[in-house]
């Protein structure tokens, strides 16, 4: 088939994040000027440089009290600092009930049944039970075209990691199977990975 998606796809659901898959997801903690905690994960995540480390995450929606986007990036626009914690597949319940949507005063933390832990290089908090987080300092944040289409844009500036992620030097993500999006209401988790070398690697 093909589809304008001006047009319309005819389809019962939404084709389209179906297509791009999987796709990791950021789990994000940030904590508004009163000093309130939130957290609530996005699927429109990656990292998106190496030197200096920078990320990105969209949110796609808005709240009723939140003008024109939501909880996170509200935030984040006001104290320029966030945490992306990484999701493994043992805490999908609570990654799922952190994305209730909530009223801004509500920590997710605590509604979630998380412990929460300071990060070290900026004033926020983060998963202490994740695998792995990443401090960032907001860089700059995009409206895109559309209805509260934001990107929001961070340095990382520090790196927890589980030591039991850790095997023979190297993150190994079967330690902790990464849950990842896929299209609808669909999840998958990684349990094996292979190597391919390139062509110009010596």
């Amino acid at each position: 088939m093909f589809y304008r998606p001006e047009d319309g796809h005819g389809l019962p659901h939404n084709p389209f994040n179906a297509i791009v898959t999987p796709r990791p997801i950021g789990w994000i903690s940030s904590r508004d000027a009163q000093g309130r905690d939130n957290l609530a994960p996005y699927s429109f995540f990656n990292a998106v440089a190496y030197v200096p480390p920078q990320v990105m995450f969209a949110s796609t929606g808005a709240k009723p009290d939140q003008d024109n986007t939501k909880d996170s990036v509200a935030n984040i626009a006001e104290t320029g600092v966030f945490c992306v914690n990484i999701v493994e597949y043992a805490l999908r319940d609570a990654m799922n009930a952190s994305s209730e949507t909530l009223a801004k005063e509500v920590d997710e933390f605590t509604h979630a049944g998380l412990e929460a832990a300071e990060c070290d290089t900026i004033p926020c908090a983060r998963v202490a039970a994740a695998p792995a987080a990443l401090e960032c300092r907001l860089t700059r944040i995009v409206t895109l075209p559309g209805a509260s289409n934001t990107v929001v844009f961070g340095e990382v500036t520090g790196v927890h990691i589980r030591d039991d992620v850790l095997n023979d030097g190297r993150v190994d993500v079967t330690r902790y199977e990464p849950l990842s999006r896929l299209g609808y209401r669909d999840y998958t988790r990684v349990r094996e990975v292979f190597e391919l070398m390139r062509p110009d690697d010596t």
